[in-house]
C-alpha cells in the first residue's frame, strides 16, 4: 500500500503511517488481532481447526471475539484511504495490536506495551478511534456511549493453605477446599451488601478453582482466581480491601492461612469516550449506519485495553452489531462463545463507519487549521 510500516512492536504488533497530500491533523486507528483458546463449534467451511498449547493444555484456537473482523476492517480502511491519499488532509496511524485478551504468561503485550514502546511518542495523534463487533447488537446497528463505557478490570489470585490429610480423617488436617468454598460464598456479599450498586455497577467473579488431585486426599491448598470490574476508583479500592478482608478472616475461621493477591494484576482502566469527541463524531456514525440504527449503550462490564490509548489522547470506541437480523441478540452466542458467529455485513458497516469518522475528523481538523 505504500505505507511507512514498522513491525515487531509488543512482539507481533504492526503500525503503519499514511501521510496525506494536504496538511491536517494526526489521528490513530486501532484494531486488535489476537484469537482465543477456544475450540470453534460452528458448521461452517472456514471454522478454525487450529490448535495450540495454553498453560500446559492442548486447546483449540478461535477468533471467538471477532478480532479477525477488526483487522480486516482496518485493512479495508487503509486501502480506501491510500486510494484518496493525494486529497487526504493530515496523517493516519494504523495500529494493529496483539494481546488485547492479555499476553502469554511471563510476557508483556497489548495496548500498554505498544504505548511503552513509543507508538504515540513517535507519532502523537490528536485523537484515537477503535471499534468492536458485538453479539448483543444486530447487524446494521452501532452502539456508542459518551463518557465511561466499559469497566476497569483487575485480576485476583487467592491461595488458601491448609494441611493435607486422608479424606477419611478430615479432623487430621485443615481442609482448604471447605475454607475456599466458604470464602467464595462470603465474597458474594461484597457486591450485594458492601457496595452501593445503585451508584455504579460492580462485579466480583471467580473464574477458576484449582485444588486436589485424588478423591480421597484432602489437599494442602486451593487456588482461586477471578476478576473485579468497576467504574469508580474509590469503589475499586474498597472492593480490593473487602476481598482481602474476606479471604483472611474466612480462612482464619477454618484454621487455614491465605495468600491473597488482590489485585494480582491491575488490568485495563475504564474505557472512557471523550464527551466532546463523541458529540463531534456522532453524526459521522449516523451517516454510516442511519440515525435509527444508532443504539445508546448502557455501561458495559466487559473491559478493553483501548482504554490505555484513550488515557493518552481523546478517544472514541464503538460497537458494531454482529448478530444476524431477525435473531435475538440477547440470546445469540456471545463473544468468547465457541458458537460465536459474525454476520459478515458487519465488516461492511464497520469499514464504512471507521472511514466516515476518519474522513470527517481529518477534514474538520484541516478546516479548523486553515
Amino acid at each position: 500500500l505504500g505505507l511507512e510500516v514498522k513491525t515487531g512492536i509488543a512482539t507481533t504488533g504492526v503500525i503503519a503511517v499514511l501521510k496525506g497530500g494536504k496538511p491536517g491533523p494526526r489521528i490513530a486507528l486501532r484494531a486488535d488481532m489476537d484469537a482465543l483458546p477456544v475450540t470453534e463449534r460452528v458448521d461452517l467451511p472456514f471454522a478454525s481447526k487450529a490448535t495450540s498449547s495454553f498453560r500446559g493444555e492442548q486447546v483449540g484456537v478461535m477468533h471467538a471475539c471477532g478480532h479477525d473482523a477488526h483487522t480486516s476492517i482496518l485493512m479495508g480502511v487503509a486501502e480506501a484511504l491510500v486510494a484518496m491519499k493525494d486529497d487526504l488532509p493530515g496523517e493516519v496511524l494504523f495500529v494493529f495490536q496483539p494481546a488485547e485478551e492479555g499476553p502469554p504468561d511471563g510476557e508483556q503485550g497489548g495496548a500498554e506495551e505498544m504505548l511503552a514502546q513509543g507508538i504515540f511518542r513517535d507519532f502523537k495523534p490528536e485523537a484515537v478511534f477503535g471499534l468492536h463487533v458485538f453479539s448483543t447488537l444486530n447487524a446494521g446497528q452501532i452502539g456508542v456511549r459518551s463518557g465511561p463505557m466499559m469497566a476497569a478490570s483487575d485480576r485476583f489470585n487467592i491461595v488458601v493453605k491448609g494441611r493435607q490429610t486422608h479424606g477419611s480423617r478430615p479432623w487430621g488436617g485443615i481442609d482448604p477446599i471447605v475454607a475456599a468454598a466458604d470464602l467464595i460464598g462470603s465474597a458474594q456479599t461484597i457486591v450485594s451488601r458492601r457496595q452501593n450498586i445503585s451508584k455504579l455497577p460492580v462485579v466480583v467473579s471467580f473464574g477458576a478453582i484449582k485444588g486436589g488431585i485424588r478423591y480421597n486426599i484432602i489437599p494442602d491448598q486451593v487456588e482461586l482466581v477471578g476478576t473485579i470490574r468497576t467504574f469508580d476508583e474509590g469503589m475499586r479500592q474498597a472492593v480490593f480491601a473487602d476481598l482481602k478482608n474476606v479471604a483472611e478472616h474466612v480462612s482464619a475461621a477454618h484454621g487455614a492461612s491465605v495468600v491473597a493477591k488482590v489485585p494480582d494484576t491491575q488490568g485495563n482502566p475504564v474505557t472512557v469516550n471523550d464527551p466532546a469527541l463523541s458529540a463531534r463524531m456522532l453524526p459521522s456514525l449516523e451517516k454510516a449506519a442511519g440515525k435509527d440504527n444508532i443504539v445508546p449503550l448502557d455501561l458495559t462490564m466487559g473491559a478493553e485495553d483501548f482504554s490505555f490509548y484513550a488515557r493518552e489522547v481523546p478517544g472514541l470506541f464503538f460497537f458494531v452489531g454482529a448478530t444476524p437480523k431477525g435473531q435475538d441478540p440477547l440470546t445469540a452466542p456471545s463473544n468468547h462463545s465457541p458458537e460465536f458467529f459474525l454476520d459478515e455485513s458487519a465488516l461492511d458497516l464497520g469499514l464504512r463507519a471507521m472511514l466516515q469518522v476518519t474522513l470527517d475528523y481529518l477534514e474538520g481538523g484541516a478546516q479548523a487549521q486553515g
